[in-house]
């Protein structure tokens, strides 16, 4: 007799709460506007209805400890006390102060009274940094990367995931905890070390994955679920050592306990022998990304092992045709016995928004393509149940997803035969600038006349609450348009003097007028929609509503040529002209699955291309294309880096070279690995590209000594994720070791990127130093 529904299994959903209450409760707990117990508060609320939501869904594998406040890779460096020096712990529980330190850094007063210690003990009164951030393997989260050094110690510094097990249980919901692996957890980290390979720390951190793992089971627990997304890189025999060492001394250590272990974002690959081999109850593997993995998974798997079958996109927005997947999944099913498949998302529902049913003004054609996490929840419900035999109770759930399906394949919405048309006609001479860089220097450095080592920012400028409320406001129909720009053009005004002020070389006009550095375009181009409610976390209290690409791309009009033109009427100084590159906003957007995404950024690049020439036309003679999100997107297995690099770079060629050689082109990447990409970088062939370089003391530059990079570089000289204002001397010592690695002309000083996210309070004083440091490097050379 086949049983009602196989089970449903989500490993892991978005924490920010449908109204965006994580955000409100963090930020008014970090102002001083509330406690600590209130922040609390709303987190158990918030996952008090979570868990709810799941069951009324129909989930029957509900996960624990994939809520967080910050970031579920720092949970961990402070589940395993991996507290580096500089914060002051001195053991026990971590407290909520440092652990924000750890995510945003601190001033010195603020820490020093939160961590309970002097100055001296930082042998310094100016704070501490934040750990470095970068991105969550390819997606758009970020991660605070854990530190190791020489003697590292572990111990267990927080009972969170037990906390939140036994939370669940008193509401009455049996949880599955989620834990970072320790193999993926130390493949992350960064030592302090050059000498220490963070794997090699392994027999030291798994004592306290084992004392954690056996106090879950003393409190009832039956399975955890344990991530290794690591299982989807690159093999290598150090890693799958490290693997198998893991999960045997788990098994052998608390061997009461079933682990789920969870891969995902692509095939195990060369891994699998090694996943199928190991002692765990389950397996979860992404079939979104790898589907061809399937057969052999199941074919191979140890006959005591269960099989999660992640069959939902856990990372794009797109409605699942959900007679497809049946038609791939029962054989798989059938094959393997309803005893041992569950069913799941291809990773956590985290990088999705909450529920589409609050969407009310988006076309109604393109709402019927869509599921957010709600509507991804009854997918996977409606195929548990049909996958145990039950279509006849999901038929109407069928059938509507029968009908999405037939509906975007054949809507006109989608295709534009002009776009086709463009494409078509693409060849080499859009793919490259008239003459070399050499030759270009020349000319633009002339045009400028900019002294050694100019100063510039990235692009933003804060977008304070009166700018929030202004637009709110005209959104809203509260002030008239003409209201809205007056108020845009004074904010735009006072920067730009405000500049001019302390000196900087090369202005910006502060973008005030843009919601996001994406939607603002994506807004005016044809093929997108937008969310009102489509939120996603990107780190901490920082949250994305991602355009929705659903079709072919074009520019109606231009989009940014009067801002600039009214901004530079304003100033005798340079005044950069500010777009998004086409790879950024693939790659920041919920992209469209029916095409390739290299069609896709080849549409964008034609577009901004537009742009760029009509800029150009206007006067302008610095032009940014920020391509913030390119080192993103490449692949996570080496032997496909080739290929998306090579339509990436195309794509931005395509958009930045029809312009004549004295204008200077400018680019912008952000949390860039730069050693991974630095051919691809030259062969994109900016006049000017800035970096982020701050949080790793300009080791991001090597790469650039390494391969000799001709053209110029603003290495980011402070980090703007944090709220700390560096000194003077701080930027001056970056400075000087970015001196070791590039040539004097070659570098620009900038901060690390835009100022959006931060207050005037923080932006001016900081501004001023880099001046200060500037003018300082300028009299000593």
């Amino acid at each position: 007799m086949s049983i009602s529904s196989l089970p449903v299994a989500t490993l892991g959903t978005p924490r920010i709460g449908p109204r965006r209450e994580l955000k409100m409760a963090l930020e008014s707990f970090w102002s001083g506007k509330s406690s600590e117990q209130a922040l609390r508060e709303t987190a158990v609320g918030l996952r008090a209805a979570n868990w709810a939501r799941q069951k009324s869904l129909g989930v029957s594998v509900i996960p624990s400890n994939d809520f967080s406040f910050y970031d579920q890779v720092l949970d961990t460096s402070v589940m395993v006390g991996a507290i580096p020096e500089v914060y002051g712990w001195k053991g026990g529980d971590v407290s909520l102060a440092t652990y924000f330190a750890m995510a945003r850094g601190a001033q010195g007063s603020d820490h020093d009274a939160s961590c309970g210690h002097s100055h001296h003990a930082h042998g310094a009164s100016h704070g501490v940094p934040a750990q470095e951030m970068t991105k969550w393997f390819d997606t758009n989260y970020h991660y605070m990367v854990p530190e190791f050094s020489a003697g590292q110690i572990f111990k267990v510094s927080s009972s969170k995931a037990v906390d939140e097990y036994r939370e669940a249980k008193a509401l009455g919901y049996k949880t599955r905890p989620v834990l970072l692996g320790p193999v993926t957890f130390l493949r992350l980290g960064k030592s302090k070390d050059a000498a220490l390979n963070p794997l090699s720390l392994l027999p030291v951190l798994l004592p306290v994955y084992v004392k954690l793992l056996q106090q879950l089971v003393a409190e009832g627990c039956e399975w955890v679920q344990i991530d290794e997304p690591c299982l989807v890189l690159d093999a290598d025999r150090e890693t799958q050592g490290a693997l198998q060492m893991t999960y045997a001394l788990l098994a052998e250590m608390v061997p009461g306990l079933k682990i789920m272990l969870a891969s995902y974002f692509g095939s195990l690959g060369d891994n699998a022998d090694t996943a199928l081999s190991l002692p765990v109850a389950g397996l979860h593997i992404d079939l979104v990304r790898a589907p061809e993995q399937l057969d052999k998974i199941v074919s191979a798997a140890p006959k005591v092992m269960t099989l999660s079958l992640g069959a939902i996109d856990g990372r794009n927005i797109w409605r699942s045709n959900l007679s497809a997947l049946l038609k791939r999944l029962e054989p798989a099913v059938a094959k393997l016995g309803q005893d041992r498949v569950q069913i799941a998302p291809s990773c956590s529902l985290l990088h999705v928004p909450i529920d589409l049913g609050q969407e009310t003004s988006l076309d109604p054609d393109v709402k019927s393509w869509l599921a957010f996490s709600v509507q991804k929840i009854a997918e996977l419900a409606t195929l548990g149940t049909a996958l145990a035999g039950g279509r006849d109770k999901v038929a109407d759930a069928l059938a509507t997803s029968d009908a999405a399906a037939r509906s975007r394949e054949t809507s006109s919405k989608i295709h534009n035969a002009d776009v086709a048309k463009r494409m078509a006609a693409i060849d080499d001479a859009m793919r490259r600038r008239q003459n070399v860089f050499t030759k270009r220097a020349g000319l633009q450095r002339a045009r400028f006349g900019l002294p050694a080592f100019p100063t510039t920012t990235i692009g933003s400028f804060p977008q304070t609450t009166e700018v929030r409320n202004a637009r709110a406001a005209h959104g809203k129909g509260a002030m008239s348009d003409a209201q809205y720009e007056q108020f845009l053009k004074e904010e735009t005004a006072r920067a730009v003097r405000w500049q001019e002020e302390i000196g900087l070389d090369v202005l910006v006009h502060g973008e005030f007028e843009r919601n996001d550095m994406v939607q603002y375009f994506g807004e005016q181009l044809s093929g997108f929609t937008f969310t009102k409610h489509g939120w996603v976390q990107s780190y901490g209290s920082r949250y994305v509503r991602p355009p929705i690409l659903f079709g072919d791309v074009s520019r109606p009009k231009p989009m940014t040529v009067e801002w600039w033109r009214y901004a530079q009427s304003l100033t005798q100084k340079p005044m950069k002209a500010m777009l998004t590159g086409p790879v950024t906003i693939l790659n920041w957007s919920f992209v469209r699955d029916d095409v390739p995404r290299s069609e896709a950024c080849r549409q964008i690049a034609l577009a901004i291309r537009d742009e760029v020439t009509d800029l150009e036309k206007a006067g302008a003679k610095m032009i940014q294309i920020d391509e913030a999100a390119l080192r993103e997107g490449l692949p996570l297995r080496k032997s496909e880096w080739k290929t998306y690099l090579d339509w990436a770079v195309e794509s931005f060629r395509i958009c930045s070279t029809g312009v004549t050689d004295e204008t200077q082109i400018h680019t912008h990447m952000c949390y860039s690995e730069v050693n991974d990409i630095i051919d691809a970088i030259g062969a994109m062939d900016a006049d000017v590209i800035s970096i982020e370089t701050s949080r790793s003391k300009m080791e991001l530059l090597d790469a650039f000594k390494t391969y000799k990079y001709p053209n110029e570089i603003g290495p980011g000289v402070y980090d703007i994720h944090s709220p700390r204002v560096p000194e003077v001397r701080e930027m001056a010592e970056l400075l000087a070791l970015a001196r070791k690695r590039l040539t004097d002309s070659q570098l620009w000083i900038n901060p690390d990127c835009g100022l959006k996210t931060r207050k005037w309070e923080e932006v001016r004083p900081a501004l001023v130093n880099m001046v200060a440091a500037a003018r300082e490097m300028r009299h000593a050379s």
